[in-house]
């Protein structure tokens, strides 16, 4: 081979190994983890290309985004999972606690948001009326 065709060779491979890197900690590395409490707002499946689950927590405090306003503390989040999904469908205007993961960046299958929750954590109040329980989390079919 010639010296120049194992340069361009050697420089491909680097700009890929460098893109690899990129790709992997903008959207899959996790950047922090953690729990968020509050009163969950609502979770909804909706999408054009992609449909993902998409959530709000209205948390605890009010605090101001401009001047003279007032508004309470929003977490916005995507559901990855299907089925955790569902139940937190069943526990909307609950105060719940929710494990999360963030991301540097957000992928259009995994969802609209950096914040990904996998997990419930808690749930207070009592157990919603529903017909199928076996379909809501160990925890909350716990409660008293």
């Amino acid at each position: 081979m010639k010296k120049r065709t194992k340069v361009w060779i050697t420089i491909a491979s680097l700009i890929t190994i460098a893109l690899a890197i990129f790709i992997y900690f903008r959207f899959y590395f996790v950047f922090g983890e953690g729990v968020k409490s509050g009163e969950l707002n609502y979770v909804v499946h909706k999408g054009v290309l992609f449909k993902t689950y998409e959530g709000k927590l209205i948390q605890a405090g009010i605090r101001s985004k401009t001047a003279g306003s007032m508004q309470s503390y929003e977490f916005e989040f995507s559901v990855e999972n299907g089925e955790l999904a569902q139940r937190l469908m069943l526990l909307s205007g609950r105060t719940v606690e929710l494990h999360y993961k963030e991301y540097f960046g957000a992928l259009p299958w995994r969802g609209f948001t950096k914040f990904i929750v996998d997990s419930i954590v808690s749930v207070e109040g009592s157990i919603p009326n529903v017909q199928d329980v076996s379909s809501l989390p160990e925890e909350i079919t716990s409660l008293p």
